[in-house]
């Protein structure tokens, strides 16, 4: 994981103004599906199926600076991926959290090559990506178009959320996370501390 980069804390807000509180856009723990096999198109297919359904692998241990956000945090949000909801439940201790589909993660349909290609995983992802960012290859699930203006969505709930004074976890996934997370400095807000995109990762926002 990379190491924490805090930005300082800008002015204070005006007295008698309630100061937004922070957006934290965190990436669920690891999933129990191994990543060490070696696919083509349509073995990626079926493993990308599984991996939505999955949750996590036995025996994670959260990070402590990701609890603490999560325990001070007035709101608490997953998607409704079965990963997702178990990192919540590992860090909220018996809190409710809101768990919903608005913050599911982007498809990731892969090209669809000659069988005898064969990549790891990790490899069939980023191609998936690329090309469903680059050139619309979504094969009739969600565009980017779509997934921005959800970003979008997702992105105005939290500001919503945050303005009440409240600090506000969101416990999904890696790309959709990224998503929001533009959404947000197209809204003003700026990154405070970052980790990266990693498993059990975190970016917090804040607004100036």
């Amino acid at each position: 994981m990379a190491d924490s980069v805090t930005v300082d804390s800008a002015a204070p807000a005006p007295s008698g103004a309630v100061r937004p509180g922070a957006i934290i856009l965190a990436r669920h723990g690891e999933p129990a599906l191994s990543r060490r096999v070696w696919l083509n198109a349509e073995g990626y297919r079926r493993f990308w199926a599984q991996y939505e359904v999955l949750g996590l692998l036995p025996g994670q241990t959260p990070p402590d600076t990701l609890m603490e956000f999560v325990a001070s945090a007035g709101v608490v949000f997953s998607s409704t991926r079965q990963r997702s909801i178990e990192t919540a439940i590992a860090l909220t201790r018996g809190r409710d959290f809101a768990s919903e589909a608005l913050f599911v993660e982007a498809p990731l349909p892969p090209p669809n090559l000659p069988a005898f290609i064969k990549m790891r995983p990790s490899y069939w992802g980023f191609l998936a990506r690329v090309c469903w960012w680059f050139f619309d290859h979504h094969e009739g699930e969600e565009t980017r178009r779509q997934a921005e203006d959800r970003a979008a969505a997702a992105a105005e709930r939290l500001i919503a959320a945050a303005e009440a004074g409240q600090d506000v976890v969101v416990l999904a996934h890696g790309f959709f996370n990224f998503m929001v997370g533009r959404a947000l400095r197209r809204r003003g807000w700026r990154i405070a501390v970052s980790q990266g995109y990693k498993y059990w990762s975190m970016r917090r926002f804040e607004r100036p």
